[in-house]
């Protein structure tokens, strides 16, 4: 199926009680983690979206309850001179996770394929080549036992505005906006044009894309979360061991446990 972000821009308020949802999200996440823990699995989830698209706000509630030791987060930047000497792929080579941990990726390699291609910041031939590269790329991980998660957060030019403007009128978040940010706006048109191609060529079916309208937070951050604890129930075994029967005893000998009295 086509995906056209015209089609993710109602901004429709949530109506169920956010804070009881957010909070079963959050459980249910942080036993996600463990089970990633109990079975060595591992699982990347990549956000790609607009500018001021609250891509942090997401990450942020999706990691409240999981232990810090198991998951990382890599706020993907402007690749260093070391990296610019490698291939485009490398540097996120040596981000992917290990056995028992989630990678989160706040933008990622499609950096390639939607600022470096709207800016001029690679060749013409480069980003038509990174759509195949890309897709090698997320299949090799899939095959490989990698559980990839793709989200888009996308805000209309209205919603990111208000954004910007809220961003300059609080003090704590001024340093989240900048220069690029307008002369990126002043390209919409074009990073339209760029991320339309990008879901037509990389939504593959082992690697699909999941567009979120976040134009309302509220609703755009639960389904976010929702979408990842569906998909990563689907794939992470979600069975948990019975309690060793020596530990057992050691705690009935040492403060009289009694199973399923706590």
């Amino acid at each position: 199926m086509t995906i056209d972000l015209a089609d993710y821009e109602t901004g429709a308020k949530y109506k169920g009680d956010y804070d009881a949802d957010l909070a079963a999200l959050q459980h249910r996440l942080a036993k996600i983690q463990v089970a990633h823990i109990l079975h060595d699995r591992r699982s990347v989830i990549l956000l790609e979206g607009w500018d001021a698209a609250g891509k942090g706000g997401i990450i942020k509630r999706m990691t409240a309850d999981w232990d810090p030791r198991y998951y990382q987060v890599h706020p993907i930047a402007a690749p260093s001179e070391i990296e610019r000497d490698h291939h485009f792929l490398w540097r996120f080579w040596t981000r992917l996770p290990a056995g028992r941990n989630i990678a989160i990726f706040d933008r990622s390699w499609y950096g390639r394929v939607l600022v470096e291609r709207v800016e001029g910041f690679c060749s013409k031939k480069e980003w038509k080549r990174a759509y195949d590269e890309i897709n090698a790329f997320e299949k090799q991980q899939v095959e490989a036992g990698t559980n990839l998660i793709k989200l888009f957060v996308h805000i209309t030019q209205e919603t990111q505005d208000e954004q910007l403007a809220q961003r300059l009128d609080t003090p704590w978040k001024r340093w989240k906006t900048g220069a690029d940010d307008y002369r990126n706006r002043a390209h919409r048109a074009d990073y339209l044009d760029a991320m339309h191609a990008m879901f037509k060529k990389t939504d593959s079916k082992h690697a699909p894309w999941t567009v979120i309208d976040n134009n309302n937070r509220k609703a755009g951050r639960i389904a976010a979360l929702t979408q990842v604890a569906d998909r990563l129930e689907q794939l992470v075994p979600m069975d948990f061991p019975d309690a060793d029967p020596a530990v057992v005893k050691l705690a009935r000998d040492a403060f009289g446990y009694q199973p399923g009295k706590s």
